[in-house]
């Protein structure tokens, strides 16, 4: 490492520990077709001999605030005893660490015993619920090609009455962009006030140098945010937010010159990591790819993947942008997105997809987002913080 680089610190890790398996066939998921990445199985199970390392990696290496994301793929493939043997695991090893576990699923095998675990141990959901029936059922299928909405939010009605901290992951099509209102006031009335939106953008496997038809066009994303901004800022109860809505949360962060929770607002990349089931190593979660692969846990240590000479590079392939982003107003704000949505973008691959989206967000959010931050410095300043 040359000197004066900064090392990075371990705080979090996002694991697949059943690979990209999942019980449901969902149109618009990318990461099923991982699975060829892995020949050597038809079925992806992390190993408990892997699942040790990698919880006692993350603890000896980890900092004081250390966070584990469960994610696939489906991760509840794995069973409720694969996660209670994670949590002995966390508190076999830890060094009074305070420790996070966070648990991205589609809710499909979600039952009594697993709401009960995950209130007891405190984990974080993210329950993948697109929004209304028409909706949600439009490219979220069970195998057999039927709808999953009824089970997803019964699911959701049982995670919240047994107090399980639990966010909606919505993602954002051609179809569902169309429908702000519907998404926002249906995750409302479930009692989800907790909000995550993913833009869907993929290419067309007909014709890959185009985008998918189920991949939401720029504009009508920009319409999106714009309408879903202007209902989340209706919702406040005099200075406080109702609603938690996470892109307006870390946009908010800028404003108030604080460091965004959301990666794809950072100036660099590979601040965390990936670590599948059998151990491999990743940069991120949308580049788990041969190129991108950094080891594998059982040969190597976390931490150093993270502050390796390509983790690094791959952190820098977010600052490589076009001229017209870096004479753009609104830079430090977006920071050029996501690099996957670069790399999707048929006509430009270093400038986002989405780009005419944020510009025609921020030129309406800005005033707004300008007072918010204002008035929560001044009773920060009232306060003596």
């Amino acid at each position: 490492m040359n000197r004066g680089t900064k090392r990075k610190k371990l705080t979090s890790v996002l694991i697949k520990p059943a690979g990209p398996d999942c019980n449901m066939a969902c149109t618009y998921c990318f990461y099923l077709k991982k699975a060829g990445l892995f020949p050597q199985t038809k079925i992806h199970r992390m190993s408990d001999e892997i699942l040790e390392e990698t919880v006692r990696q993350v603890m000896t290496q980890g900092q004081r605030t250390v966070s584990f994301a469960w994610q696939g793929g489906e991760p509840t493939l794995m069973g409720l005893p694969f996660y209670r043997r994670a949590v002995e695991l966390q508190q076999l090893y830890g060094r009074g660490q305070t420790v996070g576990n966070g648990l991205q699923t589609n809710g499909l095998l979600l039952d009594e015993e697993w709401a009960g675990f995950l209130s007891d141990y405190n984990f974080l959901v993210g329950l993948s619920l697109d929004g209304p029936q028409h909706i949600h059922d439009r490219y979220r299928h069970l195998r057999n090609g039927q709808g999953s909405w009824a089970y997803v939010a019964s699911k959701a009605r049982l995670l919240l009455d047994k107090g399980v901290a639990t966010n909606a992951l919505s993602v954002i099509t051609d179809y569902s962009a169309n429908y702000p209102d519907e998404i926002y006031e249906f995750h409302k009335s479930l009692g989800l006030n907790y909000m995550q939106f993913i833009t869907c953008l993929e290419p067309d496997p007909a014709d890959p140098s185009r985008v998918a038809p189920f991949s939401v066009p720029a504009e009508k994303y920009g319409r999106f945010l714009t309408r879903l901004f202007d209902l989340w800022l209706d919702d406040f109860d005099g200075q406080e937010a109702k609603t938690s809505v996470r892109f307006f949360d870390s946009i908010f962060h800028i404003y108030a010159g604080l460091e965004p929770p959301d990666c794809t607002l950072h100036k660099e990349c590979g601040e965390y990591l990936v670590i599948e089931h059998n151990g491999d190593v990743y940069a991120c979660d949308f580049f788990v790819e041969p190129r991108w692969k950094l080891g594998n846990i059982v040969q190597g240590r976390l931490i150093d993947m993270l502050n390796s000479a390509a983790q690094r590079k791959f952190g820098k392939i977010k600052a490589d942008l076009p001229e017209e982003c870096l004479r753009c107003r609104w830079l430090r704000f977006c920071r050029g997105g996501c690099p996957r949505d670069r790399f999707h973008n048929p006509s430009n691959r270093r400038l986002n997809y989405f780009c005419a989206a944020f510009k025609a967000f921020f030129e309406h959010a800005d005033p707004a987002f300008r007072k918010l931050a204002e008035d929560w410095k001044r009773r920060q300043t009232a306060a003596g913080l």
